[in-house]
């Protein structure tokens, strides 16, 4: 198949995904679709950043969770390197900091993957005519997470305020040495109070299935087999 040059009216579109079958799903579905063309592949952010280098795609389709480098930080190097491409995020995470810290980095659009084949069309269509597009329920975490951090950032003496003024948990605080996220923090403190994933999403006001992804983020980040070690790494060094 002849790649198309950027310019020949045809929405030249990189996908980015660490899961073979999803990435070869999208292939197809994108292929078939009138006027677009994938013209590269990536299973992780660092590759991503490559392509996206050389290939000069219109549209990079790219997931949060991934090897190496993961989508958000593959999607703020890209905005710093200022490379033409517009990054859709696809993924199946809808919770409050992804969205937030993906939109931080520059993505424009922000789809979950059961979105139906039409609507992902549609939604390329519009980025690529300069357009910016979330999904109304995407959207209205992303508000709920604008208001939560604009409340910490109210209050001087509360240590949320430091760690906003500093970006999403930045330089200075003990969490950021881990790479955890604000909501994970919480989580996790709400983990050495020995509560359960449902005593967690009731006192966050989050989905049970949210706080098991962010449970896996906080052992993965700490490096820890449990959530009992968890907790026990955590006080350690010192981060509840």
């Amino acid at each position: 198949m002849t790649v198309p040059a950027s310019g020949d009216n045809v929405v030249r579109i990189l996908v980015c995904e660490d899961q073979t079958l999803m990435r070869e799903s999208l292939r197809t579905v994108l292929d078939l679709e009138p006027g677009f063309c994938v013209v590269g592949e990536a299973a992780d952010g660092e590759e991503g950043l490559r392509l996206a280098e050389t290939l000069c795609p219109d549209i990079v389709l790219m997931d949060v969770q991934m090897p190496r480098q993961n989508g958000v930080q593959a999607t703020a190097a890209i905005t710093a390197r200022r490379l033409p491409c517009r990054v859709i995020i696809l993924t199946t995470f809808d919770y409050e900091d992804y969205v937030f810290d993906a939109i931080k980095a520059g993505a424009v659009g922000y789809l979950l993957k059961d979105t139906p084949a039409t609507e992902l069309a549609t939604t390329i269509r519009k980025v690529y005519a300069g357009e910016s597009f979330i999904q109304p329920k995407v959207a209205t975490k992303l508000l709920m997470e604008f208001g939560r951090r604009g409340a910490a950032i109210g209050g001087d003496s509360a240590p949320a305020a430091r760690e906003e003024r500093a970006g999403v948990l930045g330089n200075g605080d003990s969490n950021a040495l881990e790479g955890l996220s604000q909501r994970e923090a919480d989580v996790l403190r709400l983990l050495a109070q020995g509560a359960s994933n449902r005593d967690i999403a009731d006192q966050l006001v989050l989905a049970e299935g949210t706080v098991k992804n962010h449970v896996s983020n906080i052992l993965m980040k700490l490096h820890a087999a449990n959530r009992t070690q968890a907790v026990s790494l955590a006080r350690q060094r010192g981060l509840i």
